[in-house]
């Protein structure tokens, strides 16, 4: 029985994966390394992150994004994005690097608390027991669709999580919903591309992050905006580096400024790529989708009542994430029951990332409403690591950290790092901050 199973190897299950080590529990991992960055987003995006504000986490901050791409040739500089591709092999690396295991890269099928753990059972059959699990599942269990596209055919609505690439939409006509970070950047690929491509957002207007302020500045300066992982400013430094205060927030505070907080808004090396070649259709909600003739018929409405009709040849929902227990299919039903009804913030994490189940700790997205929104982005992955790699410890019962304890080697293994991918042009995913990176997992 090991002590402590992590699922899922994105920047936050490899970031605790690798605090678990050093601190010498027995650790098993599972998961296709960096998946969402792999193989869920299309080449030639960016990470909207600075550099320096998308590490993955050990506990000697020896596996950093900047010595990574010094060794592949890449200069990884305040104000100049990173191709997400760069990124994901960055993730490959640090797992060879800070993992002593190799991540298995089978997925848990179905994960059930049992007396003294939890059992695991895997894609092909093999169950597995540990004392403590660290569910670090990323984003893409909790894709939203809005509610007028929920059901539709794939062929005609998908969400823009579901693309590798986007390749198959040349010279057709697609209209991307929402008005974040992934639908300007995808619809600006598609755009690129050759796509006859429209942007269709709610907001009367798109909002853009400003280029940011120099490292290196007069103090005055830097005092009244200090830089963070999620942008300049006080409140956005209180966000990336006081998770732990955050938390202790009145529970309305959290939910306000979950609701409002780092909102939809452009990267600015994208601005001028969208204004030059995408059609932007505002303030236009859809109140109703179908399909007449192998094309999508969307009503619309303004805000002001005014209707409207649109016809496309399909529909990409760039329409971020909803974090909910009740979404976490692997956990069986008892589990999850257990984990929604402990708490009443969504899947209730305690100070440690420890959920109402004891022993079943929760990382990522899903714990946004307790620490804030750096757990939206890659941001958080290293406050999380540290705290809950001592909340494992802690539930275990366990000495102070000791050397390293050999591991077993598993059979699947992580691929060598790929070259940088070069592309035209993140967070990919939910909204987006000044400066934040998307994705837990």
């Amino acid at each position: 029985m090991y002590d402590l199973l992590v699922v899922g190897s994105g920047p936050y299950g490899l970031s605790i994966a690798a605090h678990a080590a050093a601190a010498g529990l027995s650790l098993r991992v599972q998961g296709r390394p960096m998946a969402s960055w792999r193989d869920h987003m299309p080449s030639g995006m960016f990470l909207k992150s600075e550099p320096w504000a998308s590490n993955l986490s050990d506990p000697e901050g020896r596996w950093r994004l900047d010595r990574y791409c010094a060794g592949q040739g890449v200069d990884a500089r305040h104000g100049e994005p990173i191709p997400v591709g760069t990124f994901a092999s960055y993730g490959l690396w640090f797992a060879r690097n800070a993992l002593p295991c190799e991540v298995d890269e089978r997925p848990v099928t179905r994960l059930r608390a049992r007396p003294g753990g939890f059992e695991a059972a895997l894609a092909d059959g093999e169950v597995l027991y540990a004392r403590t699990v660290a569910l670090a599942v990323g984003v893409l269990p909790f894709v939203r669709f809005p509610e007028a596209l929920r059901g539709m055919d794939p062929e005609y609505v998908t969400h823009s999580s579901h693309h590798a690439e986007l390749s198959r939409f040349l010279d057709r006509d697609v209209t991307v919903v929402g008005g974040g970070q992934a639908a300007l950047e995808t619809a600006a690929l598609l755009a690129e591309q050759g796509t006859r491509v429209r942007v269709l957002a709610r907001a009367d207007r798109l909002c853009w992050n400003d280029v940011p302020p120099p490292l290196e500045r007069p103090w005055w300066r830097a005092a009244r905006t200090p830089h963070s992982g999620l942008g300049a400013g006080w409140r956005n430094w209180f966000y990336a580096e006081r998770p732990g205060l955050y938390r202790r927030l009145p529970t309305g505070v959290r939910a306000r400024v979950a609701a409002t907080a780092l909102g939809p808004a452009g990267a600015w090396w994208v601005r001028e790529r969208v204004e030059r070649a995408v059609e932007l259709r505002l303030d236009q909600e859809i109140v109703r989708a179908r399909e007449v003739a192998g094309a999508v018929h969307l009503d619309t409405v303004t805000r002001s009542g005014v209707p409207g009709v649109l016809r496309t040849g399909h529909v990409i929902a760039a329409t971020g994430f909803t974090a909910a227990a009740d979404r976490l299919d692997l956990l069986d039903e008892g589990t999850r029951a257990r984990l929604t009804s402990g708490a009443a913030e969504a899947a209730g994490v305690g100070p440690l990332f420890e959920s109402a189940v004891p022993g079943l700790f929760l990382a990522g997205l899903i714990t946004a409403p307790a620490f804030g929104p750096a757990m939206r982005f890659v941001q958080g992955a290293d406050y999380t690591a540290r705290t809950l790699v001592r909340g494992v410890r802690h539930r275990l019962r366990g000495p102070a950290p000791r050397p390293r304890a050999p591991y077993a080697r598993l059979a699947a293994t992580v691929p060598p790092p790929a070259a940088p991918s070069s592309g035209v042009s993140e967070d990919s995913t939910p909204p987006a901050p000044t400066s934040g990176t998307g994705t837990g997992g």
